[in-house]
């Protein structure tokens, strides 16, 4: 499952037992070793489809880890991206890894999602496999504060991925690690939030109208079909009115 430069399985459990925060802290070394990277071929649909809506000049990258979506941004948008993440030693393995550039500009700048210190001075913020990190309730406001950082006519972007099949591996996996945390947290603290089978395409599109923005959808055909036609991984286009 992991490459010989990622974690053992003893600093994943620390991790694991660790607050969100600090888990990231001590996985940040190796986590672009890791599954849980987003995958390169999402990053480039994403990217290719950015270029299609742009142009883009300043761009906001959502609980940025060590930078995957950065680097997106630093494709399609002029003179401003921004790498926003609640842990330090994430960011601090995305600054070594990137710099901080001149066209556009890099920066990386610790903070909660769900209290962004920006002004409204993005007309593109993305975010890349973070949302199992908020729990269902936190999705109006964490979508209004995306929302409030962006100018009018701004867009958030973020690729949402079809369910699994029910009775699929894939499909009983995540309900074993949804319980598997469930447990965790029912009997250790501090929790570590990290629940990625509630966020469906129905209410995530029901939260983000709630925040105020304009919802669609783009297919994202380099990423192939389900057996039913449908397209496996969506980019989800929410715009600030």
């Amino acid at each position: 499952m992991f490459t010989p430069q990622g974690p053992t399985l003893r600093e994943l459990a620390v991790q694991a037992l660790s607050s969100v925060e600090r888990g990231y802290d001590l996985l940040a070394p190796t986590f672009d070793h890791t599954p849980f990277r987003t995958p390169p071929a999402v990053l480039d649909a994403t990217a290719a489809a950015l270029a299609a809506l742009g142009p883009f000049e300043d761009g906001l990258d959502v609980c940025c880890g060590t930078g995957a979506g950065v680097e997106v941004l630093r494709r399609v948008c002029g003179r401003r991206v921004v790498g926003v993440d609640v842990s330090a030693g994430m960011l601090a393995v995305g600054r070594a890894a990137l710099g901080e550039g001149d066209r556009p500009r890099t920066e990386w700048v610790r903070g909660d999602a769900r209290a962004l210190p920006f002004a409204p001075a993005f007309d593109l913020a993305v975010s890349f496999g973070a949302f199992g990190h908020f729990l269902p309730r936190e999705w109006p406001g964490l979508f209004a504060q995306v929302r409030g950082v962006l100018r009018p006519g701004g867009r958030f972007v973020f690729p949402v991925v079809a369910p699994a099949r029910p009775g699929s591996a894939l499909y009983w996996t995540l309900w074993a690690f949804d319980g598997a945390m469930r447990v965790r947290n029912a009997v250790w603290r501090p929790p570590f939030v990290m629940y990625y089978r509630p966020f469906r395409l129905g209410g995530v599109r029901a939260a983000l109208e709630r925040a105020g923005f304009a919802v669609g959808l783009r297919a994202l055909p380099e990423l192939g079909t389900r057996p039913d036609g449908s397209p496996r991984c969506r980019l989800v286009v929410a715009r600030r009115d």
